[in-house]
């Protein structure tokens, strides 16, 4: 979509909890999408369908109990293949950023944010004396809005808002080729919100800049970078996202430009639709229903129960085509259509 070597490659990735039994759980089915050097995609869709369990599988985060098929390359690193001891030494933080769904569990209880922050810009960009890692630790919490006055504040100190931004903070100290947000703006109001994403905004549009990698003698401002961001926040994936990829019940069932799926011709799927119909600015309409139980998908579109356009044709899965993967998509402007 960007004209660039895509940073993130998936390709029929898909996870299964096996469960007590023999039961299974089918989390993500199957999920193909490129992130671009550039680039920010924001997958979307209701709580449980999936979205955090492929983030977790990016990682190589899921529990034992998780059996994972298919490629995410990063470059040619396979991260769905990757031992745990190149994970933790080469892949998190340092190609791969997070923004923690739960920051609270995922930053340090017994240390103070500033002492995080020093530790993880000295492992991350080789900033050596306590006066430079002072100073490169306050320059990092600025960039998340963290306020300087409560950097000596242990987590359990701190707002839900305030350990967010810490934990942004602390994701984008590595300038990792990709960054992963995992509903990055929980907490937070909305001016935070517009400050917190345009920051994960910038960090994709500086591909070039190499002024955080210039101070800390890292490399990565010269590489390109991308955003992979997963919200339940429409507003805030409109204002920074390039395109939108809509998960329900495991599978990512729409996948175009965001300039189309918030504007016109709008998105195709009824699920997607759905979705912004119940926005309060929009419709203000509900999706009647539930979504299925991920150890108990039907045979066809898991999507048809709720759908007031669905027909006997439901009962076979419907493939990606296009931007789209239903038997009864919305219509595309032709213009739009083309340029997918």
């Amino acid at each position: 979509m960007t004209g660039r070597t895509p940073v993130l490659s998936v390709r029929g990735l898909s996870v299964r909890f096996l469960m007590p039994g023999g039961r299974a759980v089918a989390a993500v089915t199957d999920a193909h999408f490129d992130v671009a050097g550039g680039e920010c995609l924001a997958l979307i869709g209701e709580s449980g369908c999936g979205k955090s369990v492929l983030a977790s599988a990016l990682l190589g985060l899921l529990p034992g109990n998780a059996q994972t098929a298919g490629a995410a390359l990063l470059g040619d690193l396979d991260l769905l293949a990757a031992d745990e001891r190149t994970l933790a030494r080469t892949v998190r933080g340092r190609l791969v950023g997070l923004v923690p769904q739960s920051p609270a569990a995922h930053l340090t209880p017994v240390r103070t944010i500033r002492s995080q922050l020093e530790e993880t810009v000295a492992e991350l960009t080789g900033v050596r004396g306590r006066t430079a890692l002072r100073a490169a630790a306050e320059k990092a919490a600025a960039r998340a809005a963290f306020p300087a006055d409560h950097l000596d504040r242990h987590p359990h100190e701190l707002s839900g808002g305030l350990a967010q931004r810490a934990a942004t903070a602390l994701a984008l100290v590595g300038d990792a080729p990709l960054l992963l947000a995992d509903e990055p703006t929980t907490g937070l109001d909305r001016d935070l919100v517009d400050r917190t994403v345009d920051e994960l905004r910038r960090h994709v549009d500086n591909t070039n800049d190499v002024d955080n990698a210039g101070d800390a003698g890292n490399t990565a401002g010269h590489r390109d970078r991308a955003l992979l961001m997963i919200t339940h926040d429409l507003a805030a994936a409109e204002r920074v996202a390039d395109r939108i990829a809509v998960m329900y019940a495991g599978r990512i069932v729409e996948l175009t430009r965001a300039a189309d799926f918030f504007g016109a011709p709008g998105p195709r799927h009824p699920y997607s639709r759905g979705l912004l119909d119940a926005l309060p600015d929009r419709a203000f309409t509900p999706i009647p229903g539930l979504p299925p139980e991920l150890g108990a998908l039907p045979g066809g579109c898991a999507f048809a129960a709720r759908c007031d356009r669905a027909s006997d044709a439901c009962a076979v899965q419907p493939p990606l085509t296009g931007t789209v993967a239903c038997h009864h998509p919305h219509a595309a402007l032709t213009e739009a259509a083309d340029r997918a």
